[in-house]
């Protein structure tokens, strides 16, 4: 009886091991990242292509840690709704908010706003001035000349 009582208290032992070098390879295996997510499309039914987007970035801060990202979400276009449908959808909203407090940026082009002669302040969900860009395209261009990872979820 000792000795399976040895043997399952190895076992476990290994286990709680193994679990946490996965975690560790994990963190190791991404390292630091630079990442702009580029929406420039509506959001569809339910806004389920605007959540999909915004899980998509959760998920990748979950597995890389927050701490190891820089993450920017370039929105032109008809990418502006997110923000915009935000404002009145509170699951849309609760996800945005989450990923603003895990230092994730949203900037919006300013020939968006121009264009379609939009009031940031009113219509889209916590823009100030310092989130915008001149333009989304230009932005997109900069980021990965500065070496951001481009995604278009």
């Amino acid at each position: 009886m000792k000795f399976l009582t040895s043997i399952t208290a190895a076992v476990l032992a290994m286990g709680v091991l193994l679990a946490g070098a996965t975690n560790a390879t994990a963190s190791e295996r991404y390292g630091k990242q630079k990442v702009v997510y580029h929406i420039n499309y509506p959001g569809g039914e339910a806004d389920k292509k605007y959540r999909g987007a915004l899980r998509n970035i959760q998920n990748h801060i979950n597995a890389v840690g927050a701490e190891n990202m820089e993450v920017k979400v370039i929105l032109h276009g008809n990418g502006l709704g997110l923000l915009k449908e935000a404002k009145s959808n509170d699951k849309l909203k609760g996800q945005v908010v989450s990923l603003k407090a895990q230092n994730v940026k949203f900037n919006v082009c300013n020939n968006t706003i121009k264009g379609r002669k939009i009031d940031y302040e009113k219509d889209l969900l916590e823009v100030f001035p310092e989130d915008i860009i001149p333009s989304g395209v230009a932005e997109l261009s900069r980021l990965q000349q500065e070496g951001y990872t481009y995604i278009k979820p």
